[in-house]
């Protein structure tokens, strides 16, 4: 498999992810906070859900990140085979299969 670079090709998407990061942050304390009142399933459940979708969008601009970036270098320098498997093994454990 490729090697990936020791920085994250996301530069341009980091002040972003972080706000995101930050953000979720709070959703995960409310939801404990929420836990700790004894709110109802529903409620609690409906603000796991949120927090789960934040994290899947993070990971997506993770992703487009690195397809623009790493993926496409490596195809110009003739390393797309490993690239492109280390790819699909990404995507895989991103979307837990």
């Amino acid at each position: 498999m490729a090697v990936a670079s020791e920085r994250g090709a996301y530069t341009a998407s980091r002040d972003e992810l972080l706000r995101r990061f930050r953000r979720l942050s709070g959703q995960i304390n409310g939801i404990a906070a929420m836990v700790d009142e004894e709110r109802n399933c529903p409620e609690v459940l409906t603000q796991l859900s949120a927090a789960i979708a934040a994290l899947e969008k993070i990971g997506f601009i993770l992703l487009r990140d690195h397809m623009k970036n790493c993926v496409a270098d490596a195809m110009t320098q003739g390393q797309d085979e490993a690239y492109l498997d280390e790819l699909l093994t990404l995507i895989h454990r991103f979307s837990g299969r």
